[in-house]
C-alpha cells in the first residue's frame, strides 16, 4: 500500500518526538496502533464477506445446474414411464384379444351352449385374483402364546416391575 521504508519510519517517529513530546509519545504509539489493527480488522472483514458472496453466487450457480439435471432426469423417467404403461398396456390388450378369440373357439366347438348347460358362461369371464392383504399385526405372537396358567406354574414374569419394585417384593419382612 505505501512503500515505508526504515529510514521514512526514523524520520516519522523524530518529528513525532519533537512535536507530540516524550512523555506523550507511547500512549500516542499504542492508540495509533490500536487504530491500525481495526482498520486490518475490517479490510480483512470485508474481503471475508466479498469471498462469501462470490462462493454464494457460485453455489447458486451450482445448484441450479444441479437442479436443472434432476428436472431432466425426471422428465425422461416420467416419460419412459409412459411409454412402458402404454406398451403394457398394450402387450395386456392384445393377450385378451387372443384369450377371448381362443375361448370364442372353444364355445364353438363345444356346441351352442358351451359345454356349460344352459347358462353359457365361460370360465375366462369372471377369473378374480384376490389382492393382497398384510396379515393380522401380531399373528406370529398369537400362534407362539405360551398360555397363562403354564406362565402362572412356572413363575415366568407376565408383568413389567422395576429393578427396586421386585426388590421390594421379594425382600423379607421385619418381624416387630
Amino acid at each position: 500500500m505505501f512503500d515505508i521504508g526504515l529510514s521514512k519510519m526514523a524520520l516519522i517517529g523524530a518529528v513525532a518526538l519533537v512535536v507530540i513530546g516524550p512523555e506523550k509519545l507511547p500512549r500516542v504509539a499504542r492508540m495509533v496502533g490500536t487504530l491500525l489493527g481495526r482498520a486490518q480488522r475490517y479490510v480483512s472483514d470485508v474481503k471475508a464477506e466479498v469471498n462469501r458472496s462470490m462462493e454464494l453466487d457460485e453455489l447458486r450457480k451450482m445448484k441450479e445446474t444441479v437442479e436443472g439435471a434432476a428436472r431432466d432426469v425426471e422428465s425422461s423417467i416420467r416419460t419412459q414411464g409412459a411409454d412402458l404403461e402404454k406398451d403394457w398396456k398394450d402387450a395386456t390388450r392384445d393377450l385378451r384379444d387372443d384369450a377371448n378369440m381362443t375361448s370364442a373357439s372353444s364355445y364353438d366347438s363345444y356346441g351352442s351352449d358351451g359345454g356349460y348347460g344352459s347358462y353359457g358362461e365361460s370360465d375366462t369371464q369372471s377369473t378374480v385374483v384376490p389382492s393382497y392383504s398384510h396379515p393380522r399385526k401380531n399373528w406370529r405372537l398369537k400362534r407362539g402364546a405360551v398360555p397363562q396358567w403354564y406362565k402362572a406354574r412356572n413363575g415366568v414374569r407376565t408383568k413389567v416391575q422395576s429393578g427396586a419394585a421386585r426388590v421390594a417384593r421379594f425382600r423379607p419382612k421385619k418381624f416387630h
